[in-house]
């Protein structure tokens, strides 16, 4: 497996991976979560051309997982990261926020941020074992509260959502 930036042809596999792997919530009770629709290929191709969209990739070069970021409260905030089932459990997603964390110790910026599930075993749970901690209301800026009004906009606070940051190391810091 490997880590690269998005390519044009892998646009369809992202939205076929997202599919995929939102069937998982189908089994926990939330169904809208699994028929909601992935980023189109146009929003895709607005991530990868800003040069925030990455794929871990098989031997053949086969996107098996993706995340897409972008800057929030001058962090970098992971808005997508998904999994293909048969590539889970194998430390892919992990690969790529630890991916995701260089590049924003090498740009000089504090930290990632996330917006999860509170209550999913693959969500908050998960990102809290990749070194993510909830953050209280108190440290969530203005541009992270504006990302949680779209999720709740788009009625994503039927369940318990919580934002999550991560510290990254910056070369030269301890």
């Amino acid at each position: 497996m490997h880590i690269r930036a998005v390519q044009p042809d892998d646009l369809p596999l992202l939205q076929d991976i997202e599919r995929t792997a939102g069937e998982a919530f189908r089994a926990i009770g939330m169904p809208e979560i699994a028929d909601d629709e992935p980023f189109t290929v146009a929003e895709l191709s607005r991530y990868a051309q800003a040069g925030s969209a990455w794929v871990a990739a098989d031997d053949t070069d086969r996107p098996v997982a993706y995340l897409l970021a972008e800057p929030v409260d001058g962090c970098l905030h992971v808005e997508q990261v998904s999994v293909h089932p048969s590539a889970a459990r194998r430390g892919v997603g992990r690969a790529l926020l630890d991916h995701l964390a260089g590049l924003a110790a090498a740009d000089g910026l504090p930290a990632l941020t996330l917006t999860t599930f509170a209550e999913v075993p693959w969500n908050a749970p998960y990102y809290e074992r990749c070194g993510f901690r909830p953050l209280a209301d108190a440290e969530i800026g203005p541009d992270l509260r504006e990302v949680r009004r779209r999720e709740a906009d788009h009625g994503l606070d039927r369940w318990p959502r919580v934002c999550m940051r991560r510290d990254v190391h910056r070369p030269g810091h301890p």
